[in-house]
């Protein structure tokens, strides 16, 4: 357990939303750095957390170099709506290794948006899912399996 001094969530002002990212002072530097090894890319009900040190107000953050590892991501569209995140691993673990299986949701209505990411463990079982499922019904809907492209972060 971590001790911190206080914790605060940042909010929409018209929506009274929260905006999906908050803050959280912690009693000691190294409890900080802790708590950022822990939890940077926890899995909380379905969503990888960010979490990092943050920079003094009007600096700009420190980023470690990218290192880029390859991806092997699809992209996989027209899925049925009841579709989630375990029948999609389940779907593609048939044809290889599943690193991550992931529908998005719209973040208003909390509903599928009938569209999701894979992530196979090599680019062989990549291939092998693609050609497999590309086309295939699921729930009399032709699924589209193709390659993710990359997008690149937007800048501020």
């Amino acid at each position: 357990f971590f001790e911190f001094f206080w914790l605060k969530v940042i909010y929409n002002r018209e929506t009274d939303q929260s905006r999906g990212f908050g803050f959280v002072t912690m009693s000691t530097v190294e409890e900080a750095e802790t708590a950022v090894e822990k939890f940077n890319r926890y899995d909380l009900n379905g969503r990888l957390l960010t979490v990092n040190k943050a920079a003094p107000r009007g600096s700009r953050p420190e980023r470690p170099p990218r290192v880029y590892e390859p991806a092997f991501r699809v992209y996989v569209g027209n899925l049925p709506w009841d579709v989630d995140n375990g029948r999609l691993e389940q779907v593609f673990s048939e044809h290889g290794k599943v690193v991550e299986a992931r529908v998005v949701y719209d973040r208003e209505t909390g509903r599928s948006r009938g569209f999701g990411f894979v992530t196979m463990s090599n680019e062989t079982e990549l291939n092998d899912a693609i050609a497999a499922l590309d086309g295939q019904n699921m729930e009399g809907r032709a699924i589209r399996v193709n390659v993710a492209e990359e997008r690149p972060r937007r800048g501020f």
